[in-house]
Formats: C-alpha cells, structure tokens, sequence
C-alpha cells in the first residue's frame, strides 16, 4: 500500500457528463453526448459515465444512449452515475442493464445510489400512485438489484408452459457484470454499506460531513470516506473506487475558454468551505488550471492521493468544442501527469 505521503498513479482515466439538451432539439444533445463518448474512446479514455437526470432537460434514460453508445464503440467502459433506485424498479432495471451489458462486450459499469426521488412529494402519484406511501427506498432495494443481476432467483418456477420457456433468473444473465455494481455515496454509513456487500465505490465533489465534525475540510472527510469502504469491503486495499471532481485543463484552451472556466468555477464557489441546505451536504470545488497547476493541487488532496481511478466531472452548461478542448488535454496532457497510460489496443484497427 502506497504510504499516504506517496500519490498512487492515476491506473484507470474516464469522464462524466450529463448529456444537457434543448426541449424543442432533444435528438441534438443526445447526439452530442454519443459523439463526446466516441471521442474518449479516440483519446483512449477508460470509461464514460452518465449522469441520471429525471422531468429535466438532460439525459432521463442513460442506460438507453449507453446500449447506443455500445453499437458506436469498441473498447470504452460505458457507465451512469449514478441511478437513484427510487424511481426504478429493480427487477426490470436489471434486465436492462444485462442487456446494455451484453450488446457491449461486458463493457458496463452500473452505478447506483439509494434514497427517495428528488422531490417526491410532487412526483409520488406519477410514480406509484397506488404504492407510493410504502415503497422502501432504502439499501434493501440496492440489495435486490444487486442480488438480481448476479443470478439470485426472480421467481419460483422455470421449465415450458406450451411454447413459452421461463427462468427462474433474470435473462439474460451477463455474469461478469455483478462485479461491476458501482455505489454511489458520500457518508460514512453509506460507504461501510458498500464495502460490506462487496460493491465498487463511486465518490463525487459532494460529501455528508459527520455531526461531530469540528473542521470542514473537503479532503479529510473523503479520505475518512475512502478508508472506512476498503476496511469494510472484502478485498480490502484491492476495492476499487472512482472519484468524480470537477477538474478543467486550461493547456489548449483559448483565453475565452480559461475566462468561461475561472468564472464557471467562481459562481460556484460560495458552496465549499460550509455544509449547505437540509442534508448539510459538503461541495468541493471545482479545479481549474494548467496541467502543472492541477498536477500539484490534486496531489496535495487528501483522497485523491489515495485513489487511481477517476471519472473526472464535466461541467454543465458548457459548448461542445470545450468539452473536445477538456477531454483532450486532459487525455495528452493532465493524467499522463498523474501517472496514466492509455491500454494497449493495438488490435482496434484489425
């Protein structure tokens, strides 16, 4: 185990997006976010990962472009980070992602989160209007999902009814994928659950901080974060765990661009630093900067030092040609710096 004085290299390079598209173009953003995930497979990235977004204008149905996105690619790990179980169904979910995961060549990574939907008041009746005063949204119905995808029994019988065949398990079955459950989280309680139930770790810019907490620093808590899963999860120091920050190369990006960036980042700093709104959830901020900049900033963060994969954050609003500019400086430029090297696929032209 690399000492916490030593970075680990960067092993594992991907990149999240939200797939952001106009209400009366919806067909155009999609595109944009296939033709960005063909682009990191160009620039040899790892894996692309989506974002959920429900009732908004950005991708509702990840696992729909990702099953895309596998007809559009050949090496690329494709994953969502994350899907919040409250508004799905975990059988069905399951065959879903056994699907993408067989049309891709075992390329998914499923990325999950437990709770409630956003808003659930103004949404219960659209969603289960028959049930939705008991519907568990807890990590049982992680559980369920997870015990789905790895084989476990969704019903009592299986043999041939006239011309129909039933299984007892979810078809089709992909068995490589339930070791490739992603949890999303960002509490202590949360990560021990992961850990414990043998699933890989997702973290993000956004912590819980503990009650007792006595300082507020971003790093330290996710640290804490990133020990108590390995502690907990069956293969210990080997468990794997990717992190989300927000982190803008400014290498190849013309003065307009590093000018959007700074101010981009700059809006949104007023929520680092405190624990913001009911759940007194914790932001980190965003990193903007030269390869050299960044290379130092995130080698002095606590967990980053600790980790060596990532799915770096794209930012939201931002034009397509930035997210070309991002992608490729930080594919050539920033995790060449951190210790990356693209996987050999000298087979992709044969």
């Amino acid at each position: 185990m690399p000492s916490s004085t030593t970075p680990r290299p960067l092993r594992k390079l991907g990149f999240l997006t939200i797939g952001l598209f106009d209400e009366a173009d919806p067909r155009r953003g999609h595109e944009t976010t296939l033709e960005l995930i063909e682009l990191g497979e160009r620039l040899g990235f790892d894996s692309a990962w989506l974002r959920h977004r429900h009732l908004q204008y950005g991708i509702s149905s990840p696992v729909a472009v990702l099953a895309a996105a596998s007809q559009r690619t050949r090496h690329i790990e494709l994953g969502t980070a994350v899907t919040p179980l409250g508004w799905e169904n975990p059988l069905r979910l399951a065959e879903d992602l056994a699907t993408v995961d067989v049309l891709s060549g075992g390329r998914l990574n499923a990325g999950i989160s437990s709770g409630p939907p956003a808003h659930y008041d103004r949404v219960r009746d659209a969603l289960y209007p028959d049930t939705g005063d008991h519907q568990e949204f807890g990590p049982a119905r992680a559980r369920r999902l997870l015990d789905l995808v790895r084989g476990e029994p969704a019903s009592d019988f299986a043999g041939t009814e006239g011309i129909e065949v039933y299984s007892r398990r979810v078809q089709p079955h992909s068995p490589g994928l339930g070791s490739r459950i992603w949890y999303g989280a960002g509490s202590l309680r949360s990560v021990r659950w992961a850990g414990e139930n043998g699933l890989n770790l997702l973290i993000s810019s956004v912590v819980k901080p503990e009650e007792e907490a006595e300082a507020y620093d971003f790093a330290a808590i996710q640290l804490s974060h990133v020990r108590a899963f390995r502690a907990a999860h069956p293969d210990g120091e080997r468990a794997r765990i990717s992190q989300g920050l927000v982190v803008i190369p400014t290498d190849s990006a013309t003065p307009a661009q590093r000018a959007t960036y700074e101010a981009y980042a700059a809006s949104r700093a007023h929520r680092t630093g405190m624990p913001q709104g009911p759940a007194r959830l914790l932001f980190e901020r965003d990193f903007v900067g030269t390869t050299d900049e960044l290379v130092e900033q995130l080698h002095a963060h606590a967990s980053f030092r600790e980790i060596d994969e990532v799915a770096f954050a794209l930012p939201f609003t931002f034009a397509p040609e930035d997210y070309v500019q991002i992608l490729t400086d930080l594919a050539t430029r920033l995790a060449p710096a951190l210790g990356w090297k693209p996987a050999d696929r000298d087979t992709a032209a044969n």
